[in-house]
């Protein structure tokens, strides 16, 4: 049984491989080879798995795990190379908005929360600023970020942080409930790398524009 199950999943990596290479050269197609040496790799079987078998998650412009959930993406603006919701258990919830900068990585069973219920109505929101996350940050696993938080540049969010308040100034490391600072990080020493291919999800970074413009509130 165990054998069959190797040569199964072997069967669709390599499947998978035939299938990028022979999609590279089609231009609606060419998030395959501009996102190959990014952080996130996008493939055609996450365009697949999105667009043809996820019906909530179908006109998402970025890839998003079968087991993460979005809501009002259309007030979500994402950077280059960040993709929240990418990896499994994210619920990533956009109402009074979220914005993320370039090269900020998001991982597993993260929480960002840009809606505050009113307490005396549940089924009514108070309208707040929306969520700012800097360029070149990291979020572990299992953070939990609320309403009105700002993070600068750089900062690193420890792994089961419940992130309360801003950090605008960014350039540190935060962690704990609530979120405090633990150390500052030098920006001198900090890197701001590029891709040769700068994508925003599955779209080319020189025409997001139009894309927002049409498409994003």
């Amino acid at each position: 049984m165990i054998f069959l199950i190797k040569i199964y999943n072997k069967f669709f990596y390599y499947l998978e491989r035939i299938i990028n290479f022979l999609l590279r050269p089609i231009p609606y197609f060419d998030f395959i080879k501009g996102t190959e040496n990014s952080e996130i790799q996008i493939k055609f079987s996450h365009w697949l798995r999105q667009v043809l078998f996820n019906s909530s998650h179908r006109f998402i412009y970025w890839p998003v795990h079968p087991s993460s959930e979005i809501a009002y993406f259309k007030n979500i603006k994402i950077g280059v190379d960040t993709c929240p919701g990418y990896m499994r258990g994210c619920y990533i919830q956009g109402k009074n908005g979220i914005e993320i900068g370039d090269y900020t990585q998001i991982s597993a069973n993260v929480g960002i929360q840009s809606a505050k219920h009113n307490l005396y109505n549940l089924r009514d929101y108070t309208l707040c600023k929306p969520i700012k996350i800097g360029e070149y940050c990291l979020v572990a696993m299992n953070v939990m970020i609320l309403p009105e938080v700002e993070l600068g540049d750089f900062t690193i969010v420890g792994a089961g942080a419940v992130v309360t308040r801003s950090f605008p100034e960014g350039h540190c490391v935060i962690a704990g409930n609530p979120a405090k600072k633990l150390r500052d990080l030098d920006p001198s020493e900090c890197i701001r790398y590029k891709d040769e291919n700068e994508y925003i999800g599955f779209i080319k970074k020189e025409k997001f524009e139009q894309y927002k413009r049409k498409y994003l509130k």
